[in-house]
């Protein structure tokens, strides 16, 4: 299911269970409105909401501070490919073709990872290995200079961290926020919501907060599903220094 979907189930959830609080409030005898079982259900409701907010507000800083560090990942990727290029212009003309290997796989890159801005269809589920035979040209060389060994030693270092950054970014794709864990927390904003339906008269000022109030929460959800799969979505990495690389390289 999509960021949005679930977002919209919770917002269901959330605003359903006050509708069904207040349903259930007109079948309880008055005896169960009295004031210590609204002190009792009031500070049950408000340990479950101060954990809720707690995990809420800590799911939002790790969700940001995982969209940073990817971005911050893939601006190195992307100096990295320019750096690499760079090596290999100072090298000579001999690097001509691993040259154009670097700038097919980048090309690649780019379609693989945002497939919604793709100018094509990216259909080789083994184009990584266009990185690899840039290794592999760069490693078949012969060095006659000095100068061009350590050329030659630069370059395979620098696309030995492209070839290990390709491979965090490709392990981090997924979300990394646990359903379990999810759902266990959208089960205890539902009971929230269904206690506040229970214990408020309903009128339309409460029940325009509470929309208001559901709406919000299932907005903190989406944010927190959107940064944590940061390649897909309305919440995207941008893909701009890829680009940028590509460009340097042609």
């Amino acid at each position: 299911m999509s960021a949005a979907g679930i977002a919209f189930f919770v917002f269901g959830l959330t605003f359903g269970g006050v509708i069904l609080g207040m349903l259930v409030r007109k079948t309880l005898p008055d005896h169960h409105f009295n004031s210590d079982s609204r002190d009792v259900v009031k500070l049950a409701i408000g340990t479950v909401a101060t954990l809720s907010a707690l995990v809420l507000g800590l799911l939002i800083a790790s969700a940001r501070s995982s969209f940073d560090t990817r971005d911050a990942e893939l601006r190195q990727f992307a100096a990295n490919i320019i750096l690499l290029d760079r090596q290999l212009v100072h090298y000579g003309p001999e690097t001509q073709t691993a040259r154009e290997s670097l700038r097919h796989y980048t090309s690649y890159k780019i379609d693989a990872t945002w497939r919604s801005q793709a100018s094509r269809s990216v259909v080789d589920a083994n184009g990584w290995t266009l990185l690899e035979d840039v290794q592999d040209r760069i490693r078949a060389l012969t060095p006659t200079t000095g100068s061009q060994r350590e050329l030659q030693s630069r370059a395979l270092e620098i696309s030995g961290e492209i070839a290990q950054a390709r491979w965090l970014l490709s392990l981090q794709g997924g979300s990394s926020v646990s359903p379990p864990f999810l759902w266990i927390l959208v089960f205890w904003l539902a009971a929230i919501f269904t206690s506040f339906g229970l214990l408020t008269p309903p009128n339309a000022t409460v029940i325009g907060a509470l929309l208001v109030c559901a709406v919000s929460v299932s907005g903190a959800i989406f944010l927190i599903l959107e940064m944590t799969s940061p390649f897909e979505g309305l919440i995207q990495i941008s893909s701009t220094p890829m680009r940028e690389a590509l460009a340097q390289l042609r």
